[in-house]
């Protein structure tokens, strides 16, 4: 039903912006294949739905037994001619740092392509990928939706427990006042102190055996196009259901050596904090049985705050696991070979179109992932409208000149669009990427994606940066020549 709610909302946008019979025309392409779609637009008893683009107007209506009813939506009474196209970024976009240049500017309003340079052609994304992920994640769960790293024991045998991981890759082993990089995570400290309540209260001297639990995400928690360095150097764990500060040695360093062995060593820091009620108890990586009562739990932060970390510090690992959560509710299994298809899935009621979409992983950290400009900046459409939860990716973004990595970026002669962009960056050897949201100096509100790769030059982050505040200075007379 909620995706049924969603393609509702999405429909009533796109036909509120409608404004000539091309773009209706584009609209229709879109929702064609929706299998709803008679649902939606057919009331009973009702015949075709008849859309009529009027002189002085745009109505849309459904005959019916009431052929005088109104519809409810409706355009203005007409377009606005467009403005001259005569502001053109040559000079910017010719820079040799950038490389091989895919880039678009759309008007968020209108879809109304600005500027294309092969944005079509499906390229590796490096972070921006993490935009696509949240997207999914808010689609699938909600900003609301929390995480539970529950404590199971065995009813008939009280000396078996069982360590239950349910992806919370954030619960961490710092003592109490202390911070990990996930600021506000649940303690492990908290279970045990639990552990340690229901063992007193029910007679419960010994922990002999401690199940380690981490088949919520089953197959390798390794993507093979990833190269194992991006791990040593602090850059990516394996995603696991069950682990501790994303597997990091050090919770509170961001790019820390992680163990490589994070369920092994979640249970080992478990079994630490229980200290002498579990001296000798041996770890065993497994399922919980069934019948398995549960007797502690801990729940995460709420997923508005887990994607307001990865838009912002690009957390790899977090983004993973958001990743794996999207997958599963949206009925599969939490592996790679998953994220193509639930990703589709999950978005198909907002319009996005998947063709050529390849999802290798949820950070964008593969090389083999592929997505159009297009799609991305179609995407910060959604986001900039507010469709469904999407204004938790909007608040989320990083501001040019004020938050995150681009707080040192949009200096000098382009500090005038510092706090008119929102973007997401990205990066990998060779690929720079930025997709967000311009609010332009004319007022017009412009998404956009620029794709950088190839052979760029050392200043390749402030050529985007000089192109995308012409962009801001151009607006609604943004040409594509």
């Amino acid at each position: 039903m909620k995706q049924f709610r969603l393609w509702k909302s999405w429909i009533k946008l796109e036909i509120k912006r409608v404004s000539s019979f091309q773009e209706l025309s584009q609209v229709l392409k879109r929702i064609k294949n929706f299998p709803h779609f008679k649902e939606v637009f057919i009331g009973a008893g009702s015949g075709l739905l008849v859309l009529t683009l009027m002189l002085g107007g745009l109505v849309i209506s459904s005959p019916g037994p009431d052929s005088n009813a109104a519809s409810d939506v409706s355009a203005s009474p007409s377009a606005s001619e467009a403005p001259p196209r005569t502001c053109t970024v040559t000079e910017e976009e010719s820079n040799p740092s950038l490389g091989t240049l895919q880039a678009v500017v759309l008007n968020s309003e209108t879809g109304e392509v600005l500027f294309d340079r092969d944005a079509d052609i499906p390229a590796a994304t490096a972070s921006v990928m993490k935009s696509l992920t949240a997207a999914a994640v808010l689609a699938s769960v909600g900003p609301d939706y929390q995480l539970s790293t529950r404590v199971m024991a065995d009813p008939a045998n009280p000396s078996r427990i069982a360590l239950v991981g349910a992806g919370d890759i954030t619960l961490s082993k710092t003592s109490a006042g202390a911070q990990s990089v996930y600021k506000g995570a649940p303690k492990l400290a908290t279970l045990v102190a639990q552990v340690r309540a229901w063992a007193s209260s029910n007679g419960v001297a010994q922990i002999n055996e401690i199940i380690l639990d981490s088949s919520f995400f089953p197959g390798s928690g390794w993507e093979t196009s990833w190269q194992r360095v991006n791990q040593v150097d602090g850059w990516i764990s394996e995603v696991t259901a069950l682990q501790l500060d994303g597997d990091r040695v050090l919770p509170e360093a961001p790019t820390s050596a992680r163990t490589g062995r994070p369920v092994t060593s979640a249970g080992e820091q478990f079994k630490l904090g229980l200290a002498e009620l579990a001296p000798a108890a041996t770890l065993i990586q497994g399922s919980a049985p069934s019948g398995f009562v549960e007797i502690a739990k801990v729940e995460s932060q709420p997923m508005s705050d887990w994607i307001a970390n990865v838009l912002v510090s690009s957390d790899n690992s977090l983004s993973e696991a958001l990743g794996k959560i999207a997958t599963i509710e949206a009925g599969f299994d939490a592996t790679f070979d998953n994220l193509d298809t639930a990703y589709e899935r999950l978005l198909e009621p907002s319009g996005l179109d998947f063709s050529g979409v390849t999802v290798r992983d949820g950070s964008g950290l593969s090389d083999l992932n592929l997505v159009s400009p297009r799609f991305m900046a179609e995407l910060m459409r959604l986001v900039d409208s507010g469709y469904g939860d999407f204004d938790v990716i909007k608040d989320s973004l990083m501001v040019a000149g004020e938050t995150g990595s681009l707080a040192t970026r949009f200096q000098g002669d382009l500090s005038d669009a510092a706090g008119n962009v929102r973007a997401k960056t990205g990066y990998l050897t060779k690929v720079h990427t930025l997709n967000g949201i311009i609010e332009a100096k004319d007022g017009t509100s412009l998404t956009f994606t620029i794709y950088a790769y190839g052979a760029v030059g050392s200043d390749v982050r402030v050529a985007i940066d000089t192109l995308v505040t012409s962009f801001y200075r151009c607006g609604n007379t943004l040409s594509n020549d």
